[in-house]
């Protein structure tokens, strides 16, 4: 049954940002908290990520952004719309201006998580928003979550 199934997140780092800290932080306590995590790379390409979350079956896809790699974004998410996927909750964490985040979440993205963000609310953030996607899957006659890519 899908809800048996780790959720799966892809954690990446896009641009030129090479900050790790915050990245591997988040990856140790979202694995602590029983989710499968695919850790990228720094410097990733935009078509990269998309490619790689296609090829895992993400359901997440997180961006770590300390170096205004986050204005790459609102082009991830054209790379998505482009490939036709809907469904893989994208998330950003690090540290970007007021004014961007409300780009970003205009543009797609689920949520943006500052420093001081706590663990446990990323952690409910994405068990929410993912059981919420399965049950929608499920609603729509699956039985097992699999990606929903519109063709």
């Amino acid at each position: 049954m899908a809800a048996d199934r780790p959720i799966k997140v892809l954690l990446t780092k896009i641009g030129l940002d090479g900050h790790d800290r915050g990245f591997r932080l988040v990856a140790m306590g979202l694995r602590d908290a029983g989710m499968e995590v695919v850790p990228t790379g720094p410097w990733m390409k935009l078509d990269d990520v998309v490619n790689i979350a296609l090829q895992e079956d993400a359901e997440v896809i997180g961006i770590s952004s300390l170096a205004f790699d986050h204005l790459l974004i609102p082009k991830l998410m054209a790379c998505l719309r482009a490939k036709n996927v809907d469904d893989i909750l994208v998330i950003v964490g690090g540290i970007l201006p007021d004014e961007d985040g409300k780009d970003l979440l205009k543009c797609g993205v689920a949520a943006i998580f500052h420093p001081g963000s706590s663990m446990q609310e990323i952690v409910d953030f994405i068990r929410e928003n993912v059981a919420r996607q399965r049950q929608r899957t499920e609603l729509m006659g699956g039985t097992e979550w699999t990606p929903n890519r519109k063709s």
